[in-house]
């Protein structure tokens, strides 16, 4: 693994590297990866013409919100499926809720991507840069913490305690400060640092490592069992500890929330489902879970019990439909690379 800001090159074993390495420096390259992936050089110029054509330009975060949100997608699939920097093909399962996080995130980028939500001019725009805010800021929390196990387990388990947005190097430090919303986020979320529901998640994975994927009946149960004990424990995590705070409790964004549950507005609302597939929308009840008619989004316990119920249904689907649901993941995988359709660069440029 190689750090353009640190300079750091792994080429030994895990458990080498924290001797080498410091916690700064290592939580500087997990943090980096979430940067640069949600960057591009990808810039544009209008030509004589007046049409806008494709240049390579300084790094710079991706304009849209929608796009950011596919590469999410993409980067949770492809650490589900052991594709990432660092991915094990013998051990792919272990990050078992990037999996459902991969549908959730394709979720956002479909409501963005709605002209009911996605389209609102500025000043009723506060769903929109609710969604795309705590889509990025979930991003940047959660991504690095399973970048490191998966170059640097033993690092994770030993600098777990240590991570934080300010322990990183300076150049590190000043782009997470850059971020757009960093000021109000990293307050909200925690700056970062870990948590009961982060350390139990990361147990679990570790169980989940030691379970062979193909032995006993009970050996499935078990590893089957780590997997949603996992995967709940980061969804508690990402509802609780980081969107909770961050956009819930925002009374703009939850105002707009209790409008769009109103009998007059409803009709113009988008459905609230996860769809089980990587386009936005299926025919097919089996491969969605469509949120009750009482869920009261901006609440906690009423959110959470839904999206309980929707990971149990997911976790049915993962034994049932593997192979379909293996293809739409690699389906989601493949928008890494998706840019802005022709924006012009926006700052932060990227480290």
């Amino acid at each position: 693994m190689a750090d353009s800001a640190t300079g750091i090159t792994n080429t030994q074993e895990s458990n080498k590297v924290c001797i080498r390495y410091t916690d700064k420096e290592m939580w500087s390259e997990a943090q980096e990866f979430a940067y640069v992936r949600l960057s591009s050089t990808q810039s544009y110029t209008l030509n004589m013409w007046g049409v806008p054509e494709a240049v390579t330009g300084k790094k710079h975060l991706l304009a849209e919100y929608n796009v950011r949100a596919r590469r999410i997608s993409a980067t949770y699939a492809r650490f589900y499926l052991e594709k990432e920097e660092g991915g094990q093909a013998n051990k792919k399962g272990r990050f078992y809720w990037m999996a459902l996080a991969a549908f959730a995130a394709k979720t956002v980028a479909c409501s963005l991507e709605d002209v009911r939500v996605g389209s609102m001019p500025p000043g009723i725009d506060q769903v929109a840069n609710g969604l795309g805010k705590g889509n990025m800021w979930l991003f940047y929390d959660i991504a690095p913490w399973h970048w490191m196990h998966a170059n640097a387990p033993d690092c994770l388990s030993q600098y777990e305690g240590t991570r934080s947005d300010t322990n990183l190097v300076p150049e590190l430090i000043k782009a997470t400060q850059a971020m757009p919303w960093a000021a109000q986020a990293l307050p909200k979320i925690g700056g970062l640092k870990t948590n009961k529901h982060i350390h139990e998640a990361f147990v679990k994975v570790r169980e989940i490592e030691k379970t062979p994927i193909n032995g006993s009946r009970q050996d499935v149960k078990n590893r089957r069992d780590a997997q949603l004990a996992h995967l709940l424990a980061i969804a508690e995590h990402e509802q609780k500890i980081v969107l909770q705070p961050l956009i819930y409790e925002d009374e703009t964004f939850a105002w707009w929330l209790r409008q769009q549950r109103k009998a007059w507005i409803n009709w113009a609302s988008p459905t609230l489902e996860l769809v089980f597939a990587a386009a936005c929308t299926t025919d097919n009840p089996e491969l969605k879970s469509v949120a009750p008619q009482d869920t009261v989004l901006e609440d906690f316990k009423s959110r959470f019990n839904w999206i309980t119920a929707a990971a149990k249904k997911f976790h049915g689907l993962m034994q049932t439909k593997a192979a379909y649901m293996e293809a739409e993941i690699s389906t989601m995988a493949s928008w890494v690379s998706m840019n802005d359709p022709a924006p012009k660069p926006i700052p932060p440029f990227m480290p």
